[in-house]
């Protein structure tokens, strides 16, 4: 007997809510976790979500609209899944539908705009402003001195792009909400947002500085790629034919600091925390989490692991982890006890063989990351006089990795980071650490233990 296909039609799920908050970066991670807080909040019935991908992804998109909205999260834990039917996303759109776009945020009922881009999706230069010279930023950025409607590629200008709209329509005030994993989130996209809007029309960049909030946040819920294997599961669970479900892990966490002046759902009551500084909680969790996933995902991929939990298993690869978060802990602004519990629960996090978060998925863009995860506890290190082989170690494996050890290059710099990690390595470690901060490569010290580190890993993984 053929299951029935999800559909608000059919009575599943509630009723599409109105459109209060658009979300850019149509992804797993936010239906796993801006769309479950929503859902959550005793208010959701009044706060629809409108969400589109950040590249022109119709499938998924087409998928999602079938099912109106529709889709089963699956929260895994280590011993059985949980499966909730979400209801929150009202409508789901591509990335080329421009025009809807534009028409969401001239409405005035419209409160605020989740992002999740990525890293590297804020397209950020050396100084970690605008990176202007890019040649799709260049375009952008004609297209909407020509005409502000214009359709636009990047993140950044799509988002002028609609605030450009919200202002032609004399709509209120909403709040920003970027909800990427890069520290100090919020000022990050107020400063691209701002050089952006300057570079188009100074009324533009003045609008937003007048009448737009943004919020700075920490997100935080280990979410792997839906498998064929996954959709059959809820099949066979639920009894109904879901095309696009989200399997997470239990745990989440949100905290968020800003002001929503357009309103917002009660996402406190779902568990989020509103706080006057999201710094503590941030740097936890980049350098204890996200740190570990990357040596992990490098270290671990060389030793022959494809997933997070067969890497923590692998006593080596456990000593490195707890090595690293001895030399980064220290550096946290939080009690020493809230951090020995955080690093035990991620160890039970990792261990969850029935996630089995893929290390090939959590390597890639090493350049974006590495630099946020790793770097600020180095340079902390460097400042007492210490050269941590904790930290040294992520970036020999990184090295490695470009080297073509363990994991597949997935970068958003390949074309330029793979080329110098090429050749030997007393020559390529310079040139690699370089570009990701020149004050790396003129450290004689450093460098020579990144080589060393490297040679070791690339005889078998044993740095």
């Amino acid at each position: 007997m053929t299951a029935p296909r999800l559909s608000r039609v059919a009575g599943h799920g509630r009723d599409a809510a109105p459109v209060r908050l658009l979300h850019l970066g149509l992804g797993n991670f936010f239906r796993a976790h801006q769309c479950w807080y929503t859902e959550r909040a005793p208010d959701a019935p009044d706060w629809g979500i409108a969400a589109f991908t950040g590249r022109d992804s119709r499938s998924r998109v087409e998928e999602l609209n079938r099912q109106q909205g529709l889709y089963t999260l699956v929260s895994r834990g280590r011993d059985e899944d949980r499966f909730e039917l979400l209801s929150t996303l009202s409508h789901a759109h591509a990335a080329s539908d421009h025009d809807a776009w534009l028409r969401y945020f001239a409405a005035d009922e419209l409160a605020a705009v989740t992002i999740t881009v990525t890293e590297a999706g804020w397209l950020r230069g050396a100084g970690g402003g605008l990176d202007r010279d890019r040649l799709e930023v260049e375009a952008d950025l004609a297209a909407l001195r020509r005409d502000p409607t214009s359709i636009v590629r990047t993140a950044p200008a799509r988002l002028v792009a609609g605030l450009a709209a919200r202002r032609r329509a004399g709509a209120g005030p909403l709040a920003l909400v970027p909800c990427d994993n890069t520290p100090g989130n919020g000022a990050l996209a107020q400063r691209i947002l701002g050089e952006l809007a300057e570079l188009v029309d100074a009324e533009e960049a003045a609008f937003l500085e007048r009448s737009v909030a943004v919020v700075s946040t920490m997100v935080d819920r280990i979410t792997p790629r839906t498998t064929p294997a996954d959709i059959r599961a809820v099949q066979e669970s639920t009894g109904l034919d879901d095309r696009c479900p989200v399997v997470c892990e239990p745990f989440a966490e949100w905290v968020l600091s800003g002001a929503f002046p357009g309103g917002r759902p009660r996402w406190e009551d779902a568990g989020a925390r509103f706080t006057d500084d999201v710094t503590p909680y941030e740097n936890r969790k980049l350098w204890l989490l996200n740190g570990a996933h990357s040596l992990l995902a490098y270290a671990g991929s060389i030793r022959g692991h494809r997933t997070t939990p067969e890497a923590i298993a692998d006593e080596r690869c456990r000593s490195w982890v707890e090595e690293w978060w001895a030399v980064a802990s220290p550096h946290l602004n939080q009690p020493s006890e809230a951090i020995a519990a955080y690093q035990a629960a991620l160890v039970e996090r990792f261990s969850n063989t029935r996630l089995g978060d893929r290390l090939d998925r959590i390597a890639a863009d090493g350049s974006q990351k590495l630099p946020i995860r790793i770097l600020p506890v180095l340079a902390a290190e460097r400042m007492a006089g210490r050269i941590p082989a904790a930290a040294t170690r992520v970036l020999a494996a990184w090295v490695c990795h470009l080297r073509g050890l363990g994991a597949p290059v997935d970068d958003a710099r390949a074309d330029e980071v793979v080329p110098l990690a090429a050749g030997e390595l007393r020559e390529a470690v310079p040139r690699v650490l370089g570009a990701l901060d020149p004050e790396l490569s003129a450290d004689a010290e450093l460098v020579a233990t990144v080589v060393e580190q490297s040679r070791q890993l690339s005889r078998g993984g044993a740095a």
